[in-house]
């Protein structure tokens, strides 16, 4: 039975583990969950992950919720390259300080936008925490525009790549409600030369999510 995968449009922590499934080649079948619908806080997903957020996968009776553990779990269950954390332990230790950098910083920032932009009608929309929200994601994409030195993050495509491409994704799509939030124009060099090779990748087209334009 090939690996159940519960995924949320637009939701960039399932969108790394869509991303990683494409990257290694796992057959999976992908169970799309509406927000709006309230699929994830209905019994049979909440039996799945009873946090009721998105990812989870269901694979040879492993249920497993948190998109950083799904990542880890995909590379010892399927263990042969390409692999979402390449190389000796030093590359190891990175790509995952990284997965957890961009989770504890750039995310952090991110979900203040969700909160106060994506989730909120625009006549409530709260000016000061905005801007402070704005002021820390662009502290992020300056901190890891002056990290890249290569093609990736961390010498090979790795869940690095994986995680932090869809946080800025959305948040620029969130610049989409709010233009003056002046995010797609603060994305450095290096940053945007690296976004242009993610969305180069042969199976990025098909994790797209289907709602956005």
């Amino acid at each position: 039975m090939a690996l159940r995968f519960y995924h949320g449009g637009g939701s960039p922590y399932s969108w790394r583990v869509w991303l990683a499934l494409e990257h290694k080649g796992i057959p999976y079948e992908q169970k799309v969950l509406s927000f709006d619908a309230g699929d994830l806080k209905k019994p049979e997903y909440l039996a799945i992950n009873p946090r009721g957020k998105v990812p989870a996968i269901v694979d040879d009776g492993v249920s497993l919720y948190e998109s950083a553990a799904i990542l880890e779990y995909l590379d010892e269950r399927y263990d042969e390259p390409p692999l979402l954390f390449p190389g000796d332990i030093g590359r190891r230790a990175l790509i995952r300080r990284m997965v957890r950098e961009a989770d504890q910083y750039a995310a952090d920032a991110l979900e203040k936008f969700v909160a106060e932009i994506l989730y909120t009608e625009q006549a409530r929309w709260r000016p000061e925490p905005i801007m402070d929200a704005r002021d820390e994601f662009i502290g992020e994409l300056d901190r890891w525009e002056s990290t890249i030195h290569g093609d990736t993050l961390a010498g090979e495509l790795s869940a690095a790549d994986f995680t932090l491409y869809p946080i800025i994704a959305l948040a620029l799509r969130i610049e989409k409600r709010k233009p003056d939030l002046g995010l797609r124009e603060r994305i450095g060099p290096k940053t945007a030369a690296w976004m242009t090779r993610i969305e180069g990748l042969p199976y990025f087209a098909r994790t797209w999510p289907s709602h956005w334009t």
